[in-house]
């Protein structure tokens, strides 16, 4: 018998005689390299890419444990024959960028962060998590996401959109107003009121009159102008009309609040307090109308039932050749 004792290790090993010394020896030398490969911090560029990409990332962030990203195989982000997709390319690093070092730094048991870890509470730059989705996305109304009101407020992507989520929140109406009422809680109590938009029900959403995405228009409307996006859903008040009344033309938000109001068609104040606002120069609209006018049975008239509308209840505009009081 032939007695072998390994380096630097305390077990005998025994092999028949004569022992197979040159297949023994290679067998050592692949437990040292292993050894080595584990135990000794291996210099890395911080430009490297892992080489087995979401594989790498699974035993981390697969299915089951808290910080699970697994969600993100049923997104279009994860498709793999939409060649603008990021799994198209390097996957999960084509967003969180070359990510080696925090995969092997994570075996070691160190605490090493991948190059952008997205939404509000990391040390990423806002201009740098944007910028990685801008690369994909800066197309159509995105286009005026640069000093629009979010990008000025220093709002990141990953503020209101969840990219790991099959559905994410802001694609269906009820949970879309609540990542909104999250920085906008006036809005939400608006919508409350007594007379508003459809919205506490799911019949709309924010976006249907709002771009979050655009700049390009005041209040990150949708349209141009407050008219043209009201008029999307109330077409027959665009006109032209043979006789105008001159703040619908205007601006529909000087007689609405378009968010909610207590009084009736969410109008700012109750007529005829609202129309006498500017209708105030002599004659009746110069009355001040209150409620000891109400049992006047000549008077109450302008209070009760439509008010002012009772009488002008084309106060939109009228076509009609007699109109110009708007009364037919």
């Amino acid at each position: 018998m032939v007695e072998l004792q390994l380096p630097k290790l305390t077990t005998w090993v025994r092999f028949p005689s004569p022992a197979p010394m040159i297949p023994c020896i290679a067998h050592l030398y692949k437990l040292t390299l292993v050894a080595v490969l584990l135990c000794v911090a291996v210099p890395l560029n911080a430009q490297d890419y892992s080489t087995h990409g979401a594989d790498s990332c699974l035993p981390c962030h697969g299915q089951g444990v808290r910080q699970s990203a697994t969600d993100i195989f049923f997104t279009p982000h994860a498709s793999r024959t939409d060649p603008s997709a990021p799994f198209a390319k390097n996957q999960c690093e084509t967003c969180h960028g070359p990510s080696a070092e925090h995969i092997f730094g994570q075996q070691r048991g160190e605490n090493v962060a991948p190059a952008h870890i997205f939404g509000t509470l990391t040390e990423t730059p806002v201009e740098i998590q944007n910028g990685v989705c801008l690369n994909c996305h800066e197309t159509h109304g995105r286009l005026g996401w640069f000093a629009s009101a979010h990008e000025t407020a220093g709002l990141s992507c990953a503020s209101c959109h969840q990219v790991h989520r099959p559905q994410d929140r802001v694609f269906e109406s009820l949970t879309q107003q609540q990542v909104c009422f999250d920085c906008h809680p006036k809005k939400r109590s608006d919508m409350l009121k007594a007379s508003s938009h459809p919205l506490r029900f799911g019949n709309m959403a924010c976006s249907d009159c709002h771009d979050p995405h655009n700049g390009d228009n005041d209040f990150l409307l949708q349209h141009s102008t407050v008219n043209d996006t009201c008029y999307t859903c109330h077409a027959e008040k665009r006109g032209p009309f043979l006789w105008e009344h001159a703040p619908v033309a205007e601006d529909c938000t000087l007689c609405h609040q378009p968010h909610g109001s207590n009084h009736r068609a969410m109008l700012r104040r109750r007529p005829p307090l609202l129309c006498q606002q500017c209708h105030s120069p002599a004659e009746h609209p110069s009355t001040a109308y209150t409620s000891e006018l109400i049992e006047d049975d000549f008077n109450n008239r302008f209070l009760l039932g439509r008010a002012c509308l009772n009488c002008h209840s084309q106060v939109h505009g009228s076509n009609h050749p007699s109109g110009s009081t708007l009364n037919r």
